[in-house]
């Protein structure tokens, strides 16, 4: 019987520090990150794949301030823009995807799903907003749309400019997941949750409605994880293993962190907050509800024996 797996990349692992992000970047990174995911199917593992957004969102909504300035294009909402980068990101992991499946002589089928996930609408994230989304603007033009539609922006004195910032909010229910959870059992390749998931909320019973949010990726991705019952989660970034003191002399890869020492170093203040900081708190929330490993860990090293930093039960 084959295992399920749910590995998540991030936003990065497609449009990388330095690229412009035309599309010939992004297909061959998408490309390059496909190769990787073979090793697991030939280690007998169904996946899940979800992924990050955060640099394609950002550069879609300067495309639509852009247009609403030059044309008078009305302005989409995040939760549209989210929705957006979903389709894009899974036609461009799709295709890639399918091109590595062929030239390994595999043909499971491959299935982009636009993903709602449910959200608080009184989450107290919402009442503190500070994650970064879209271009920088004036501070006249920051004070015209905080009158205009009452969205919050900061100053970043480092870039001299005023940034729309929004709540992050838990989520959850991923929408869609036994369907999931059935294609990939079935053998099929789902690809979901693409950005965290479209944030979403009940604005009366029985009625949903998209919220200008963002869902950390890493956090959705654990919970669909748990939700379609995978037998392990793999978080990729960018680095092999997760280190304690990164970057200092004292420096020290982590082959193995039970749930409990993982929460120590948390509170020790070992991981970044805007970094490594999410990717420990999913792998902790999913071997909790699940009992199974997550294992953090570079793409090219997915499905190498020893390859990673597994976080376990005990």
């Amino acid at each position: 019987m084959r295992k399920l797996a749910v590995v998540a990349f991030g936003g990065n692992a497609l449009l990388k520090a330095g690229q412009k992000g035309t599309i010939d970047e992004q297909e061959l990174n998408a490309y390059e990150a496909s190769k990787n995911l073979v090793k697991l199917l030939k280690r007998n593992y169904n996946l899940v794949l979800t992924h990050g957004n955060g640099p394609q969102v950002g550069n879609i909504l300067m495309a639509n301030t852009a247009g609403n300035k030059l044309y008078g294009i009305p302005d989409m909402p995040l939760d549209i823009s989210v929705a957006y980068s979903q389709g894009f990101i899974g036609y461009m992991l799709e295709q890639q995807l399918r091109n590595v499946l062929m030239e390994n002589d595999m043909d499971p089928d491959v299935i982009s799903i636009i993903t709602q996930v449910l959200v608080n609408k009184d989450d107290p994230a919402f009442l503190n907003p500070t994650k970064p989304v879209g271009p920088y603007f004036t501070k006249e033009e920051a004070e015209k749309f905080m009158a205009e539609n009452k969205s919050v922006f900061i100053e970043d004195k480092a870039r001299g400019g005023w940034r729309k910032v929004v709540a992050s909010p838990e989520p959850l229910t991923i929408f869609n997941m036994r369907s999931v959870e059935k294609l990939a059992n079935e053998g099929h390749i789902a690809i979901a949750v693409g950005g965290g998931g479209i944030p979403c909320f009940y604005k009366e019973e029985n009625k949903l409605q998209g919220i200008d949010a963002v869902i950390d990726k890493d956090l959705a991705s654990s919970l669909l994880a748990t939700q379609i019952r995978a037998h392990k989660l793999f978080v990729l970034t960018d680095v092999p293993k997760v280190y304690l003191n990164f970057n200092t002399p004292q420096e020290k890869s982590i082959d193995k962190m039970s749930v409990s020492d993982a929460k120590k170093y948390i509170k020790e203040g070992q991981f970044g907050a805007g970094s490594m900081g999410p990717k420990i708190q999913a792998a902790i929330n999913f071997v909790m509800r699940s009992g199974k490993d997550a294992i953090i860990t570079r793409p090219d090293l997915l499905g190498v024996d020893n390859g990673g930093t597994r976080i376990t039960v005990v």
